[in-house]
């Protein structure tokens, strides 16, 4: 299958990935900013790991001999994270196409 805009892949979270998301999550609950109300949308969700896989849209293509993209990876809480010039692979910091059932 050829990558374009608008595709739903699944995406493995890389360490620096994982580490990136958890960071911005404590910082929003070390900062008590959902105790005081005043409507801020913050980085709130479950905790992620390396390896975890989530869906993701291709926003971008870059190098289709690469199959290099950027993504938004829906994460599992209010936040996202945009993945950028990402390969096609199964190891973490890429993404791959959904298994058909």
């Amino acid at each position: 299958m050829k990558p374009s805009i608008g595709r739903i892949v699944h995406y493995r979270l890389s360490e620096r990935d994982a580490n990136e998301i958890s960071r911005r999550r404590k910082d929003f609950h070390d900062n008590r900013s959902a105790d005081k109300h005043t409507g801020f949308v913050g980085h709130v969700g479950n905790w992620v790991q390396a390896g975890d896989v989530f869906p993701a849209m291709i926003v971008r293509v870059w190098d289709e001999s690469t199959v290099t993209v950027n993504l938004q990876v829906t994460l599992d809480g209010t936040d996202t994270l945009w993945a950028t010039s990402r390969a096609e692979g199964t190891e973490p910091g890429t993404w791959a196409w959904p298994e058909r059932v």
